[in-house]
């Protein structure tokens, strides 16, 4: 399958990073573009990043850092370019970052992801291949819909190459999001990230803090299905593999699986859509 991709987090145990080994090594075969490495509220896996990204980087993987806003400075994110460039790493997902828990704010030199791009273009030019995000259902802290889109131009304009989406369960608001980008004479890929279903619980809890939806159909059967987790995986899977059908139909540029360092549900959603 063309045009997949696989993110991370940094593992913060010995046993999670072997368990990481052993998913990366089943999803290798998938022969996915790249895989991505999450950066942490406020930079707070800003070493695990790094020694996962040299970790993926030494298998002779693509690999693509993730890089934050948030508690980080001018001079942190030079270092960081600087250990990137200086490896042949090529790709950079560029984020504003979530706030850590507990923090008054994003104390560091960067406060939107725009200023952030402008930055890594100014320190490095063309070296990196620059990805943003990109919200379907709308940023949870963006004043309005409008508010949204523009930020989102902003991204690009700044020198962005792609953005990948934060999940969704709902086609339409891909689709409308496309379209009204469109409309603003943004052209960029705009790649659909795809999370799977397999606990139910683990998925409200992540998608009430990020504001990704849950249809209310979807939502009622998870909850039907109580403790079953069997049950939960065969619904969402068909649920995923459904969405990622239509998504690939309209024309959508790539799948980005968020896979929680799991391999076995990526893989036979990807095995589906084959």
């Amino acid at each position: 399958m063309d045009n997949i991709s696989f993110e991370f987090f940094p593992p913060r145990t010995a046993e999670g990073a072997t368990k990481l080994r052993q998913a990366r090594a089943q999803l290798a075969k998938l022969k996915p573009e790249y895989f991505s490495v999450t950066f942490g509220a406020g930079g707070s896996t800003r070493e695990g990043t790094l020694n996962t990204v040299m970790d993926i980087h030494r298998e002779g993987l693509s690999v693509a850092p993730h890089i934050s806003c948030i508690g980080t400075s001018r001079e942190s994110v030079r270092a960081l370019l600087e250990a990137y460039r200086g490896h042949g790493i090529h790709r950079l997902v560029a984020l504003r970052g979530d706030v850590p828990s507990g923090a008054a704010g994003g104390a560091g030199d960067f406060q939107y992801a725009n200023q952030l791009v402008e930055f890594i273009r100014a320190q490095t030019g063309d070296w990196f291949e620059i990805e943003v995000a990109a919200y379907p259902e709308y940023h949870p802290q963006a004043q309005s819909p409008a508010d949204d889109l523009q930020s989102f131009v902003r991204k690009v304009n700044a020198g962005a190459d792609s953005a990948i989406t934060q999940y969704f369960y709902n086609f339409d608001a891909y689709a409308r999001f496309v379209d009204d980008v469109r409309a603003l004479d943004c052209n960029v890929p705009i790649v659909a990230g795809v999370m799977p279903i397999v606990s139910y619980t683990q998925l409200a809890r992540f998608s009430d803090a990020c504001g990704a939806e849950i249809p209310r159909w979807v939502r009622r059967r998870l909850e039907s299905f109580g403790d079953d987790r069997a049950s939960i995986r065969a619904f969402g899977l068909d649920v995923v593999t459904d969405l990622c059908e239509r998504l690939l139909a309209a024309g959508a540029p790539g799948l980005h699986f968020y896979t929680l360092n799991q391999a076995e549900a990526t893989v036979e959603l990807c095995e589906r859509l084959r």
